[in-house]
């Protein structure tokens, strides 16, 4: 039944003006201004602006709060609440920047930024505004579900999908071909995730189950790994991190501590493994023709340090490489504990970065560390050995680490 205006225009007292409040609030959400509203209802425009906006305490009013909506929500939500978007359309009244109210309302800038392209209202031609009830129901409406898929919906593009993911296409490369092959055809448009959410997901039939089979991991299950329980460990065994490091190693003053990292080749398809002794800077290089495995980095680690007398095998620190995945099984063969560093804290294996940047001057990146054999590695190795260092009071890591060994012989 349409609305009608209340023919007796008798104050209310304590009866709430029920029927009025709710058409006044659907004709906002229509988008229609709150005066334009106010008049068709047959209320003062500051009753609607108090059913709005609240009313401030003054001395002979108390203080009122916005009237409260069915299913509204008042608490911190993921969501844009409908006092939010009253909030935004009274700052870009004022000319507010969009970063200046997302600060206010603890929000993204580009959460702001989307909010006011989605649900604008427009006005005439390229004139828009931003009416919060409007937006607030156009919110509404989409929020619902399930919703029909896309893919579902339009049989054109979902036998385009089929096809290209039948020639074994990946999803990222079949999205953008549609945008190339139907430029001016949004409808043909989607994303990579929703082409697996259409494989994926159980219950839509968007796409056929054996398609998923053509994807380059084959399988028909997506595998979730955002949580942290799912993940795979980056170790076999628990990290020791370097807090945990002696103190003695620090002031460098006893040898036997050594610092280790891998320089990568071109394509990450090659390595070259370091290690720096901390007191004498001692370089020895690690030939890793075969990759960089954890089971190959262990056994080159292993064969390093074999030939070292007991006082040089005192600690390794590491990052937090993947390739040191087996460092249990090197403690257990060498008896040499293995500290991990911090994450993107290179300064805590120091001398061993500032070793990497001198091999790069032998092995510059973006090339092929495969094609160097044992016997490079080592003239390499005993070149900056036989550098004098100014760390060292001009004397070399070769004299340093005679030194150490002359005794131990």
């Amino acid at each position: 039944m349409a609305f009608e205006v209340r023919p007796e225009r008798k104050p209310q007292g304590r009866k709430a003006l029920v029927r009025e409040r709710e058409e006044y609030f659907r004709l906002m959400d229509q988008g229609v201004s709150s005066r334009e509203a106010c008049r068709m209802v047959g209320i003062n425009p500051r009753t609607g602006k108090r059913w709005r906006n609240g009313r401030r305490a003054t001395a002979h009013n108390k203080a009122k709060p916005p009237v409260s909506r069915p299913g509204e929500q008042t608490g911190p939500t993921r969501y844009l609440r409908q006092d939010e978007r009253i909030h935004i359309a009274d700052r870009l009244r004022e000319g507010a920047s969009l970063r200046v109210i997302a600060g206010e309302l603890g929000r993204s800038p580009s959460t702001i930024s989307r909010e006011i392209r989605r649900n604008r209202s427009h006005v005439r031609g390229d004139q828009w505004a931003y009416r919060p009830h409007a937006a607030q129901s156009r919110a509404d409406a989409r929020r619902p579900r399930p919703k029909p898929g896309k893919i579902g919906q339009n049989p054109e593009l979902r036998d385009y999908i089929q096809r290209h993911l039948g020639k074994r296409w990946s999803p990222e490369q079949i999205c953008q071909q549609l945008r190339r092959d139907f430029p001016g055809r949004p409808e043909m448009h989607v994303t990579h995730e929703t082409i697996y959410q259409a494989l994926y997901v159980q219950g839509r039939g968007e796409l056929r189950r054996e398609l998923a089979r053509a994807l380059r991991t084959g399988r028909a299950m997506r595998r979730p790994r955002r949580q942290a329980q799912q993940r795979q460990p980056r170790m076999a065994r628990p990290m020791v991190m370097i807090s945990e490091r002696p103190a003695e190693v620090a002031d460098r003053a006893i040898p036997g501590h050594w610092e280790g990292d891998l320089i990568i080749g071109k394509n990450n398809g090659s390595a070259i493994g370091t290690l720096v002794e901390r007191s004498t800077r001692y370089i020895t290089l690690l030939h890793l023709p075969m990759g960089r495995a954890p089971e190959l980095v262990r056994d080159a680690l292993a064969d390093a340090v074999a030939s070292l007398p007991q006082h040089l095998k005192r600690s390794l620190t590491w990052d937090q490489g993947t390739e040191m995945h087996l460092h249990h099984e090197f403690t257990i063969t060498t008896d040499i504990p293995v500290y991990f560093c911090d994450p993107a804290s290179p300064w805590q294996r120091g001398s061993n970065e500032n070793t990497n940047g001198l091999l790069r001057q032998y092995f510059p990146k973006g090339t092929d560390l495969s094609v160097h054999t044992r016997g490079d590695l080592e003239a390499v190795a005993a070149e900056l050995n036989s550098r004098p260092r100014k760390t060292l009071g001009w004397e070399t890591p070769a004299e340093r680490l005679a030194k150490l060994l002359t005794p131990a012989s």
